[in-house]
């Protein structure tokens, strides 16, 4: 899924150079501006892009919001709610998940964020086939744009951030093992006293199965175990009695 962020007629160069930086950060690079409006001080863009420099210097340009929509597949109005009366408003993460629901590597997500004093017009949000905010204290309904841009950038880019996976697992083997020499350890301690073995290992088994155990994690506690069985049997373990850590 491509992402287009459209700001709409920016007032603060500094905000149009914030936004692309944040975009950076979380991997987008498709920046739409929107108007003929100048930005004061011109310089405060590349200064604030701080590494997102590239993505400002290839920006490209609308006259109007409807042409920045033309090739987009889902267009979302993020706004504030303030006083106006908005039928439905979705969350960044709501956005995420629909897009994530309903598009596909091809296509174009975009979210036009409005201008600095006011936003955008209710013809603008008009345009979008969908409305978001994110939501804020009530007292202080209204975010600044580049704020806005990251926590948009954010929510998006989770989807495009791999799974975090166990590197080398435990074999199973090695799992077998721990798990049958932790019980034979408890049946040595008296833990399960008139309480029934395999339905508390089962249970304890789920438990540590919520994390995947790494070959040295794995290995570390057979260790651990040897060692406790050693001193609960009163004698040092040999070397083939632990696993090599």
């Amino acid at each position: 899924m491509r992402v287009r962020v459209i700001l709409v007629e920016p007032h603060e160069a500094g905000n149009v150079g914030a936004a692309a930086r944040a975009m950076k950060n979380f991997g987008f690079r498709d920046l739409a501006i929107v108007g003929a409006r100048e930005q004061v001080t011109h310089g405060a863009a590349e200064w604030w892009a701080k590494g997102g420099l590239d993505v400002v210097q290839s920006a490209k340009r609308f006259a109007t919001l409807q042409e920045a929509l033309a090739d987009v597949h889902l267009s979302v109005a993020a706004t504030a709610v303030r006083a106006r009366h908005v039928y439905e408003q979705l969350t960044p993460s709501d956005v995420a998940r629909l897009a994530e629901e309903t598009l596909g590597d091809e296509h174009t997500l975009a979210i036009a964020f409005g201008r600095e004093e006011w936003g955008l017009s209710g013809a603008e949000i008009a345009m979008c086939q969908r409305t978001a905010s994110i939501p804020t204290a009530p007292d202080c309904p209204t975010m600044n744009l580049a704020l806005a841009v990251a926590v948009f950038c954010y929510e998006l880019s989770k989807g495009l951030r791999p799974a975090p996976v166990a590197k080398d697992p435990a074999p199973g083997d090695l799992v077998q093992n721990l798990n049958s020499r932790a019980r034979q350890l408890l049946v040595d301690l008296h833990f399960f006293a008139d309480k029934a073995p395999d339905r508390l290992c089962a249970e304890l088994q789920a438990l540590a199965a919520k994390r995947t155990l790494t070959t040295r994690e794995a290995s570390l506690l057979l260790s651990l175990i040897a060692h406790v069985e050693a001193r609960l049997h009163g004698h040092r373990s040999s070397p083939t009695e632990e696993s090599d850590t």
